[in-house]
């Protein structure tokens, strides 16, 4: 088994703009594309659990989910990173699934297909849900502070959650992630 790091992807590795549905409008955050090729360097799994409401809402379809996520590979493998894989809930927000982070459906499921061993993975978010999902799947939980990621740390506050590292960015997270398996020896 190996471990793996997850990230959400809105206010994480892009910019947050609100059901981002529109290739065109794909920006990358501040540090993603050298986060990303960190992890890639050190041979870590980097795969995306996204909730997509927008799709349950009727906001945008599963194809132009598709076409934005490919805008977001293509400007990525320019910048000579990757992506290792795409996990997304489509549901709407009262559908009750498992999959919906908080709930670790996505999580689960990534290990199960890929031997990824969740005790030792990491998973970065700028919202307490995304948080919540890495922490239940068994995974440790960094919060960024992009995106909606201030209104996500006064929510940990008051809910008692406390994150296992708050960071500036995506970078900031993965530096300190790789800093955390260093220390630890274990891969």
């Amino acid at each position: 088994m190996t471990w793996a790091v997850f990230l959400d992807r809105d206010g994480t590795v892009v910019e947050e703009v609100g059901y981002l549905h529109d290739p065109q409008q794909v920006v990358l955050c501040d540090g993603a594309v050298e986060a990303i090729r960190l992890l890639n360097e050190a041979d870590v799994p980097v795969l995306l659990a996204v909730n997509q409401a927008g799709i349950g809402r009727g906001y945008y379809t599963q194809d132009e989910m598709w076409a934005t996520q490919k805008a977001l590979e293509v400007q990525l493998a320019a910048a000579g990173a990757r992506l290792d894989g795409f996990y997304f809930c489509p549901h709407h927000p009262d559908a009750g699934c498992d999959c919906r982070k908080p709930q670790p459906g996505m999580l689960l499921r990534a290990a199960e297909e890929r031997g990824i061993d969740l005790q030792c993975s990491f998973l970065v978010g700028d919202k307490l849900s995304d948080l919540q999902a890495g922490r239940r799947a068994g995974c440790r939980a960094v919060l960024v502070q992009t995106g909606y990621g201030q209104r996500a740390q006064r929510a940990c506050r008051a809910s008692g959650f406390e994150p296992d590292r708050v960071s500036r960015d995506v970078l900031d997270a993965v530096h300190w992630i790789l800093a955390q398996r260093a220390t630890r020896g274990r891969a």
